[in-house]
C-alpha cells in the first residue's frame, strides 16, 4: 500500500514522526510511506532540524509554499498537491491536525477519489473564527479514514452526523470513525528518555537549577495585537518578580513583532527583566526537556497543552478556548486568554496547589500502530 504523508508545520513533522515509526518497525512490508513538505513553516530552524531529531525520513517532494494570506497558501498548495498525487497515485493520503496544509491535502485527494486518512480528527473548539477550525471542519467531512485522539473528538462527530458503527471497509461516503488515542503521547513517551540523555538544554538556560515556567507564544491572535501581547508580557513580567524564572522560545512571528514601533513597550518588558530568559526556536528533544524539568507551562499552542499534561505539568492556556476540553475540565489547565489578573491568579494557584492526577484521557502510547493496522484493514 502506498501512502502520501503531508506535512509543512512543526506539530506536524512531531505527528509523522510516530506513524513513520510505526511503517519502520512493524509495517514496512505493506505500507510504502511517501513524505510532502509543503513549506508552509519556511523557518529552517523551525523545520529542518525536526527531520533530523525526529527521525522522520526525507521528505521526497518540497512544495516550498511559504508564508502568505489563508487562501492564497492553500490554493497554492492545493494546486501543487494535486500535480504530485496524479504522478504518484497513492492508496492513501493521510493528513496531521488543522493547518492550511492539512486543507489543501484534503481537497486535493478527495477530488482526485483518493481516500484521506486525517489524523487528529474530531477536535473542535466551537469558535469558526479560528482559521484553523475551518480547517478542522472541512477535513473531517471530506475524509475517509478519521482518527480522534478522544472520545470527546468522537462524540464531536457524531454530533455532525458521522455514523458511530464501523463497516468492514470505508469510502467517502462511509467514512469510519476511530478513537486510536493520540500519536502525540506515543512521541512524547518514546523522544521524553531520549531527551533526558541527549539534550542539556535546561542547564544552558538554567545553569543554577532555579525553578521556572516555561512560555510560548505564536498564535497571531496573541502575537500581532500589541494589546494582547503586552497584556500576556505583563503577566510575565509580574511572576517573573516573585523569584521564578520564566523560559521564553520565540516563535519567528513573535520576533518579527518585537522589532516593530508598536511592540516598544513589550519589548523592554521582555529585555529588561534578569527573570525572562528568551532563546531562539529550540528543537524537539529540547522542547521536551525544557517542558519535563519545568514547574509549569504558559502556552497558546495546542501541541505544547498536551505535552505538559502527558509531563504532568498544571498548564495556563492564553487562548479563551481550546480544542482539548478534557485537560481543561480534569483541573490540569486553565484558560486565561490574553487577561493578565487571571493569568498572574492561575499561576498562583498552581503554585501554592499543583495538581495530582492526570487521567488517561489519550490513550496508551500506541496509537500509531493502531492507526496503521486500520489503514491496512479497512481501506
Amino acid at each position: 500500500m502506498k501512502i502520501i504523508t503531508i506535512v509543512g508545520a512543526r506539530p506536524q513533522f512531531i505527528k509523522a514522526a510516530a506513524i513513520s515509526r510505526a511503517i519502520r518497525n512493524h509495517y514496512s512490508d505493506t505500507i510504502e510511506e511517501i513524505i510532502l513538505n509543503s513549506g508552509q513553516h519556511y523557518d529552517d530552524n523551525m523545520a529542518k532540524i525536526f527531520f533530523q531529531d525526529l527521525g522522520i525520513p526525507e521528505p521526497q517532494h518540497h512544495l516550498g509554499i511559504g508564508s502568505g494570506t489563508h487562501g492564497m497558501q492553500t490554493g497554492r498548495m492545493t494546486e501543487a498537491i494535486e500535480k504530485i498525487l496524479i504522478i504518484k497515485k497513492p492508496d492513501a493520503m493521510v493528513v496531521y491536525g488543522d493547518t492550511n496544509t492539512t486543507l489543501a491535502g484534503a481537497l486535493a485527494a478527495s477530488k482526485l477519489h483518493i481516500p484521506v486518512v486525517h489524523i487528529e480528527a474530531g477536535l473542535r473548539s466551537h469558535n469558526k473564527k479560528m482559521p484553523e477550525e475551518i480547517n478542522r471542519i472541512l477535513t473531517d467531512h471530506v475524509s475517509t479514514l478519521l482518527f480522534s485522539p478522544t472520545e470527546t473528538g468522537i462524540n464531536n462527530l457524531v454530533a455532525e452526523g458521522f455514523l458511530p458503527r464501523n463497516a468492514e471497509s470505508h469510502s467517502i461516503d462511509n467514512p469510519g470513525i476511530y478513537h486510536s488515542g493520540d500519536i502525540m503521547l506515543d512521541n512524547t513517551l518514546f523522544f521524553a528518555a531520549m531527551a533526558q540523555k541527549n539534550s542539556s538544554v535546561a542547564e544552558r538556560l538554567n545553569p543554577a537549577g532555579h525553578p521556572y515556567v516555561l512560555a510560548t507564544i505564536h498564535r497571531p491572535s496573541n502575537t500581532d495585537e500589541p494589546h494582547n501581547l503586552l497584556h500576556i508580557v505583563k503577566a510575565f513580567s509580574i511572576i517573573a518578580s516573585t523569584g521564578i524564572r520564566i523560559i521564553l522560545p520565540l516563535h519567528p512571528r513573535t520576533t518579527a513583532r518585537l522589532k516593530e514601533p508598536a511592540f516598544r513597550e513589550v519589548k523592554d518588558l521582555i529585555n529588561n527583566h534578569k527573570n525572562i530568559i528568551t532563546t531562539a526556536p529550540v528543537s524537539f528533544l529540547d522542547m521536551i526537556m525544557l517542558e519535563k524539568a519545568s514547574a509549569m507551562v504558559i502556552t497558546d499552542s495546542g501541541g505544547v497543552q498536551k505535552e505538559a499534561y502527558f509531563l504532568q505539568k498544571p498548564c495556563i492556556i492564553i487562548r479563551k478556548e481550546t480544542e482539548w476540553k478534557e485537560i481543561v475540565e480534569s483541573g490540569n489547565a486553565r484558560l486565561c486568554g490574553a487577561d493578565e489578573k487571571k493569568i498572574v491568579k492561575a499561576f498562583e494557584n498552581y503554585l501554592q496547589e499543583p495538581p495530582e492526577y492526570f487521567p488517561g484521557y489519550f490513550g496508551d502510547g500506541d496509537a500509531a500502530r493502531f492507526i496503521c493496522r486500520t489503514i491496512i484493514n479497512r481501506l
